[in-house]
């Protein structure tokens, strides 16, 4: 099955609400309405022909210290995991670092699990961006839906407001 890629601010009916507010900033984002049963990244990649290395994955850390829970989104590359234990805790400052639950994830974002991207999200979480995610020319990442997905390069991730790049693997 082909992509059809068109502007996202054309077709911001495809895009989470809070992700439609923040894509007209990025500029260049790409949106494709896909089949939302196949919103996950291994059977998407299947289906649609792109490449586990060209894909991103958005994984919301709740970070925590003193009582104090916060909140990060971390972007790598389908295929890599997240050092959330290593590498995220020590650079958020937390005693212990984990997936945010599911519930939290969507309450907090606006945004459907499987879809969540950096894109709109709270403006006081960190974007922590891969080296690998930030020079890419172009990855394809969550709409903040699961029945799309957005195209963006990694240099507009990387240039997001609350964006730092690091070296996420473990």
């Amino acid at each position: 099955m082909t992509l059809h890629w068109v502007p996202a601010t054309e077709r911001t009916d495809l895009l989470a609400d809070p992700v439609a507010l923040a894509v007209p900033d990025v500029g260049g984002v790409e949106v494709a309405e896909i089949d939302p049963e196949l919103a996950d990244t291994a059977a998407f990649c299947e289906r649609y022909g792109v490449r586990l290395d060209e894909s991103a994955n958005c994984v919301v850390v709740a970070a925590k210290r003193g009582g104090e829970t916060r909140y990060a989104a971390c972007m790598v590359l389908a295929t890599m995991r997240v050092d959330v234990n290593g590498v995220v805790r020590k650079h958020l400052d937390a005693r212990k670092a984990s997936f945010a639950p599911m519930s939290d994830a969507v309450e907090l974002t606006g945004m459907e699990y499987g879809g969540i991207t950096p894109l709109g999200l709270p403006g006081d979480w960190p974007v922590l961006v891969d080296t690998h995610v930030a020079e890419h020319a172009r990855v394809v990442i969550g709409s903040g839906v699961r029945r799309s997905k957005l195209a963006v390069s990694g240099a507009a991730l990387a240039g997001l407001k609350s964006a730092e790049v690091l070296s996420l693997a473990g």
